[in-house]
């Protein structure tokens, strides 16, 4: 039995991968995360919005895609090997993920047809429920939230924030929501945003009224470690590749470097470690959709 992408999920890879070889090259990545051409991401993530990858899981009803979470996986292949300064994997992965299991027909019309034009950018933020820290806790209370959320992810220019509490109860609340202080953090990693926030009496949306299911919140959670897994393959794929070709130009003793038997071996045990990565990850993602 054959497992793996089928061809429209490595057509609509392939396009991505051209769009950022043509769009985002490497001096333009590092000129960004210098400090440089500070509109950069969002020449990115407009481009990759008119591929569609807001509406990539999101059902046709509500205007998106409707399309697995293996194809999914594979954007994010994508997306990591090209260094995309985009919001993903928290935007349009788990936010939609998390309204799709836990909101009210009301709250899925609004926000999931919102995602899909472009009107509405989600960051999330599961710290509070995962671990919280360094002294953040945040309490839902009359329809109010008051505390600290740490390590907001995908933040950038947000409209809209998914969060939770301790218990795993998953509420949204308005970026510009009366209260509510936001604080970008600094990043080694100049192509994904961060943002703590602090609440203050903040009114907020909770997702899923009639009783908290961790389970939810977990499987949430879950999704988002995959992605980030199907995207730092594909920034490791992109090094091996690298390495490969440079072996192949790169003169030593008046011979390519690549043509010595240790240099093979090398190239050859990279490739041997990450080849299994591809199936784990693709069946993962193939579970959520198919296996309970």
């Amino acid at each position: 039995m054959y497992f793996g992408l089928s061809e429209e999920q490595e057509f609509f890879q392939e396009t991505i991968n051209k769009f950022l070889e043509d769009e985002s090259t490497i001096d333009e990545i590092k000129s960004f995360a210098k400090g440089d051409n500070p509109e950069f991401p969002e020449k990115i993530h407009a481009g990759l919005l008119d591929l569609g990858i807001s509406g990539l899981i999101i059902p046709e009803e509500y205007g998106g895609l409707g399309e697995d979470f293996l194809s999914a996986a594979a954007v994010s292949e994508s997306l990591g090997a090209g260094v995309a300064a985009s919001p993903f994997i928290g935007s349009y992965v788990m936010a939609p993920y998390a309204i799709m299991k836990t909101g009210s027909d009301k709250q899925k019309d609004k926000y999931l047809n919102g995602i899909t034009d472009g009107s509405i950018k989600f960051g999330i933020g599961l710290t509070e429920f995962v671990a919280s820290r360094e002294g953040a806790h945040i309490k839902v209370e009359s329809g109010k939230a008051n505390g600290k959320a740490l390590f907001v992810f995908d933040s950038n220019k947000a409209t809209h924030f998914i969060l939770s509490d301790s218990t795993g109860q998953l509420f949204i609340i308005d970026a510009k929501a009366k209260g509510l202080e936001i604080i970008e953090l600094t990043t080694v990693d100049k192509t994904s945003s961060f943002v703590e926030l602090v609440i203050k009496d903040v009114e907020i949306d909770i997702l899923g009224q009639e009783s908290i299911d961790q389970n939810h919140t977990q499987e949430i959670v879950d999704l988002g470690r995959l992605m980030i897994a199907a995207d730092s393959l594909g920034a490791a794929q992109v090094m091996i590749n690298k390495s490969v070709s440079y072996s192949k130009e790169r003169k030593q003793f008046g011979r390519v470097i690549g043509s010595f038997q240790a240099v093979k071996h090398m190239c050859a045990e990279m490739t041997a470690n990450i080849e299994p990565c591809y199936s784990l990850i693709w069946y993962a993602a193939h579970c959520i959709n198919n296996i309970p």
